[in-house]
């Protein structure tokens, strides 16, 4: 495991104009010979993108990556609005589309996942004409009703979707403890705040521009997801592209159960179960989950 800082991460790329929002992105152009199609890359909550620091080179060493940090999140704007899944798909398709990029795989995790699903039930709807060559899904609640929801984002849901005052309890500390509990306990951490601590960088990121008083706002796709879990999962199981799991098997939310139910709906799926792994195996066991993720996307 290993950390970066934000500054560093910034560097690496540029904030466009997206659906009239800023929006931090990365194209990470191959690092060798570009024998493979891009890979797009859609984070999870509360982080963002930086959650792929310690993977980022590997992952490119022979395509091109494609990262960006949701609408709220990360180094993005953070706007006092209401969020939808919707909102945060139309971001990724415009930024593939200003690309010029019509052909990529797709590896997505915890929200990322339920962003993903909107992309691919757009594709079977007609209305994203890209194609998707090869799928990586982890940790993530595709199965809502089998989720363990975390007393923060229990209490994070039942606060009015408004943005907190400026005196909120949500702090650098309790966010870092709060990431820190749905990793495996097995996963051997430097102290807090110890360089190479990749929390440092990640909290930094959501405290920046007052992001942790929009959580309330942001946690909103859980209660989509409840309701549009036929469209989400469905999409997810139903996508045509080969589909390759990677799973933390030690993730306290989004449990072990959720990987069996998707095998069973997409039995010709391949999978790689990550033990001693919790909810973020790509900051978590770094190498282990390369090794797991190039499998399904190098076939």
């Amino acid at each position: 495991m290993s950390g970066t800082t934000s500054a560093g991460w910034e560097a690496l790329g540029s904030h466009r104009k997206l659906g009239g929002q800023r929006i931090f992105t990365i194209d990470a152009p191959a690092l060798g010979p570009e024998e493979h199609e891009p890979l797009l890359i859609l984070h999870g909550f509360p982080t963002s993108s930086i959650d792929y620091a310690a993977v980022l080179d590997p992952l490119r060493a022979d395509r091109r990556v494609l990262l960006l940090d949701g609408l709220g999140y990360g180094l993005s704007a953070k706007p006092d609005m209401h969020y939808t899944v919707a909102l945060q798909a139309d971001l990724a398709a415009a930024f593939v589309a200003a690309l010029g990029i019509t052909r990529l795989a797709l590896l997505t995790h915890d929200f990322g996942d339920t962003v993903g699903g909107e992309l691919l039930a757009r594709r079977a709807d007609g209305d994203w004409p890209v194609d998707i060559t090869r799928r990586v899904i982890t940790n993530g609640s595709i199965y809502i009703e089998q989720a363990h929801l975390t007393a923060g984002q229990q209490l994070l849901l039942s606060l009015p979707d408004e943005k907190l005052p400026s005196a909120s309890p949500i702090t650098e500390a309790s966010l870092t403890q709060s990431l820190r509990d749905t990793y495996s306990p097995a996963t051997p951490l430097p102290a807090e705040g110890a360089p190479g601590d990749p929390l440092m960088a990640t909290v930094e990121q959501i405290m920046r521009d007052d992001g942790h008083l929009i959580l309330p706002r942001l946690i909103r796709y859980i209660e989509e997801r409840r309701q549009n879990q036929a469209r989400f999962t469905g999409a997810i199981e139903s996508d045509p592209s080969p589909l390759h799991i990677v799973w933390g098997m030690d993730d306290p939310i989004a449990v072990p159960s959720m990987v069996d139910t998707l095998v069973a709906a997409r039995p010709d799926a391949t999978v790689v179960r990550l033990d001693r792994v919790g909810h973020y195996p790509m900051v978590e066991a770094p190498g282990r989950f390369v090794v797991a993720t190039l499998v399904g996307l190098r076939g």
